[in-house]
């Protein structure tokens, strides 16, 4: 079970810099291949810069010529979660932060195996923490 976390607009903003405040806490989405991840061939974890929590490791993530950071898969399912998003006309799966609820991007059905799932992630939305060897 993850732990809630749970902040005022104001404490996330006092947090946040805008652009991560408007994506992560308004669910905006930052323009295609303009985000700091998604050419970052590091190895590493990918946490929500939010509150901390692990999301995607770079083990699964791959070029989906999107713009933006993809992954097929996230590093525990619990740590994320679902909402429909109806917006821009048309219908999508939403991607959450389980524990603190920031939106992370959508999850489409077009990826590659084992799951066929593309997991697009907003690079705003995440913290990248390199793998030290």
């Amino acid at each position: 079970m993850v732990e809630k976390v749970q902040k005022t607009e104001a404490e996330w903003k006092q947090q946040l810099t805008p652009e991560q405040f408007k994506v992560t806490r308004k669910k905006g989405t930052e323009r295609a291949f303009t985000g700091k991840y998604h050419d970052n061939k590091k190895s590493g974890i990918y946490k929500c810069i939010c509150c901390g929590t692990e999301l995607f490791s770079s083990e699964t993530k791959y070029d989906s010529g999107t713009g933006w950071p993809s992954f097929y898969a996230p590093v525990s399912e619990e740590n994320v979660s679902y909402e429909s998003d109806r917006s821009l006309f048309m219908t999508r799966t939403e991607v959450l932060c389980s524990a603190c609820g920031a939106h992370l991007g959508h999850v489409f059905n077009d990826g590659p195996r084992p799951t066929g799932k593309r997991y697009c992630m907003n690079s705003a939305s995440l913290d990248f923490v390199e793998e030290s060897n």
